[in-house]
């Protein structure tokens, strides 16, 4: 090469490190730089038949919290007697280890005895603990007691774990999440500080008893009917949701407004609205991203 003829020009590479390239600044891009550009890659297309099904569970559970509700108000307005939720507690308890041999397909005689002594064991405790929560909150006014249990139950609600993926099968439940374990706490409290309100012991034992039958292991039993059948799980669903708006009604026509106007934004509105934004949903994939390692484990 003669001296008098151009230099060759060094050609640009992707590499990991851009300053080793001579004449070229380290955030140098070429022509070919957009070309592996990918967009909505990764952008799940929704269903608007598929999530409103699936918003069911939503609608389901808070007509469930609901009817929890009622009850509530209902025996604090002493409405309801001892036996009448005695028997509720029983019926709720039968029906549920009912629907549990029906629908779990992997549950053994051993495994269901198990369930039940744990029943009775949990049960004595209550009863036991019945005279601390009826004295719980003796120096606190009935206002602040309803004004904290309103908040606790709204707090319940929105951290509640409506998929359902904590409970794997009979038996068996995944580690919850945090969440979930507040979720479950703060009903657990709310039930405490509307028992606390009662003025005997045994009412204090059944309302406690039916809201940790609700809280604890209703959503349990929904899981199993969901797993079984989705037919079965939606009817039963649609039945919940009647009843509590039937029951709502007959106390009071604008709480009846206000739940069926709920019901409606979250089963239908808000699916609507979330497949429609779909559209605007802008995903960019490109060289730029971080490198995803992949192991191929071989025997």
């Amino acid at each position: 090469m003669s001296e008098d003829s151009p230099p060759v020009p060094w050609k640009w590479r992707k590499v990991a490190y851009g300053g080793m390239q001579p004449g070229f600044d380290d955030n140098h891009t070429d022509d070919s730089f957009l070309e592996d550009m990918v967009t909505n890659a990764n952008v799940v297309k929704r269903d608007l038949c598929k999530v409103i099904l699936d918003s069911v569970s939503i609608s389901q559970y808070l007509c469930t919290v609901t009817l929890v509700v009622l009850v509530w108000a209902s025996t604090l307005a002493s409405t309801i007697s001892f036996k009448s939720l005695i028997l509720l507690d029983v019926a709720l308890l039968v029906s549920g280890f009912i629907v549990l041999l029906l629908t779990a397909r992997m549950i053994s005689l051993k495994l269901f005895a198990q369930y039940i002594l744990n029943i009775m064991y949990f049960a004595i405790g209550l009863y036991a603990l019945s005279p601390i929560y009826h004295t719980l909150t003796r120096s606190i006014s009935s206002d602040s007691i309803l004004a904290l249990t309103t908040m606790l139950i709204v707090l319940h609600l929105f951290l509640h774990d409506y998929t359902g993926c904590t409970v794997k099968a009979p038996g068996s439940v995944s580690n919850p999440s945090l969440s979930s374990n507040i979720s479950l706490n703060v009903s657990i409290i709310a039930s405490v500080l509307i028992a606390s309100q009662l003025p005997s012991r045994q009412l204090v034992f059944a309302i406690v008893l039916f809201s940790l039958q609700v809280f604890l292991f209703s959503p349990f039993i929904v899981y199993c009917i969901k797993r079984y059948s989705f037919s079965l799980y939606l009817s039963f669903s649609l039945g919940l949701m009647s009843l509590t708006l039937a029951l709502v009604y007959r106390l009071q026509g604008f709480l009846f407004g206000v739940l069926l106007s709920l019901l409606v934004f979250i089963t239908f509105i808000c699916p609507y609205w979330l497949t429609r934004i779909q559209k605007y949903k802008f995903e960019i994939n490109g060289p730029w991203d971080e490198a995803k390692l992949c192991f191929d484990v071989t025997d």
